[in-house]
């Protein structure tokens, strides 16, 4: 076999030809190529500003502060402070109070907004930009009322506690009825009581205690009732079924919660002097520095020690009437002879200065000269509801009991009350 070999005259030929086919090759790769699909889209996107950073101060107000100094550490500019001042015309934002809230909103380090809580029912916002403006926010609190009942065992406030009822409604409660109940002496095991009251909430909170808006006591075969209502000057007060006020001129006791340890007698032996000696008051056992006080409104006819009394205060009221309070720790600091004072003001505090065995206060109910039981004597009530008031209380009245009635079957003491 033999291979062929180009000559040197045929070699270019050859070599021409070759590059030919390469030529002719590669064209057809090119045409086999696949071009890429090109896919064009606009997108329209919502223009948005980017938010600024914002930050928010708070301050509380301390005693003796004034809002010009606030407003300057905050660094609220004094021409803002003036136009702020000028537009507060009635001065309910100059006039800030201990524990009232302050708040400062900054944008980018700008103030922008001071909000001032008045409470949690009251605040005003007071706008920078884009001028000075102050708005009144008054929120109403949502109204939740709540039925309790309680038997008395030893305890009108332990019954009570027991029975879930806040302290300051077993307090309340009291109050009302103190101008006709001795609640230290005139408590027995088996009394009893009911009451509907409501408590105002505000985003879920207590912002304030219950306030009592119908109760009922049964104290030693009495029936006592308390029903709420607007009296004179708008404000809330108690009156029984009639309408009459449970308002008295004098309260039965000048203590709360203490223990009797000796009752009027006047046959009583004394402790100390070991001889019969008329006891024409009470004696209120209690702890060293319980505040003692004015069972009724009068003046101060005396402040001073009085013999066996001890450390003795004398009030003066209407009608011949004088009541006194002995053996004290100490007066209460503004006490002095001819200073008025009014039903419930703290004169002050138990003790066992004069004759004494153990700190106690002893209490006194004259009319003129007499002495009287302070427990039995019948006390004057003040006025009764006015008649153009009725028709509305009854309606009021009638409202609560029902309420009371539908709520006392499904209570766990209700078998006391059939």
């Amino acid at each position: 076999m033999t291979s062929y070999r180009p000559s040197a005259k045929t070699l270019p030929f050859v070599l021409l030809g070759l590059f030919g086919i390469l030529y002719i090759y590669d064209a057809g790769l090119e045409q086999e190529k696949i071009l890429p699909e090109i896919v064009s889209e606009t997108i329209s996107v919502p223009t948005q500003n980017t938010p600024g950073v914002q930050t928010r101060k708070i301050h509380i107000v301390q005693e003796g502060e004034n809002l010009s100094v606030i407003f300057e550490k905050y660094n609220v500019s004094l021409n803002n402070t003036y136009k702020i001042f000028r537009e507060d015309k009635t001065n309910e934002i100059k006039n800030i109070l201990p524990n009232d809230r302050l708040e400062f909103l900054d944008l980018d380090g700008e103030l922008q907004k001071i909000i001032i809580y008045k409470g949690p029912l009251l605040s005003y916002e007071v706008d920078l930009f884009p001028e000075i403006s102050i708005e009144r926010i008054e929120r109403k609190p949502e109204l939740i009322n709540t039925f309790k009942t309680g038997v008395i065992e030893s305890s009108f406030y332990l019954a009570g506690l027991e029975n879930s009822v806040p302290e300051s409604v077993i307090m309340d409660l009291a109050y009302i009825f103190g101008w006709d109940i001795d609640f230290v002496f005139d408590i027995r095991s088996g009394d009893r009581f009911k009451l509907l009251y409501e408590t105002p909430f505000v985003d879920g909170q207590q912002i304030e205690n219950g306030s009592i808006l119908f109760a009922e006591f049964y104290n030693q075969n009495n029936r006592y009732t308390a029903i709420r209502y607007e009296g004179k000057n708008k404000k809330w007060e108690y009156f029984n079924m009639d309408g009459g006020s449970l308002e008295k001129a004098f309260l039965r006791a000048p203590l709360d919660f203490a223990y009797v340890s000796s009752h009027f007698n006047p046959n009583r032996r004394h402790p100390i002097l070991n001889t019969i000696r008329a006891h024409n008051g009470v004696d209120y056992a209690a702890k060293r520095g319980t505040p003692i006080r004015a069972t009724g409104e009068g003046v101060i006819q005396s402040v001073g020690w009085k013999s066996g009394y001890g450390r003795t205060i004398v009030i003066r009221h209407g009608g011949e009437i004088t009541t006194l309070y002995a053996h004290m720790e100490n007066y209460h600091p503004s006490m002095a002879k001819g200073m008025k004072v009014s039903q419930g003001q703290t004169i002050g505090y138990v003790g066992d200065s004069g004759l004494a065995t153990a700190p106690h206060l002893h209490y006194e109910f004259r009319i003129g000269e007499k002495r009287t039981d302070p427990l039995k004597v019948a006390l004057p009530s003040a006025a009764p509801l006015d008649q153009s008031k009725i028709n509305q209380f009854e309606i009021f009245k009638n409202n609560y009991i029902e309420i009371a009635e539908k709520l006392l079957p499904k209570d766990p003491n209700a078998k006391f009350f059939r």
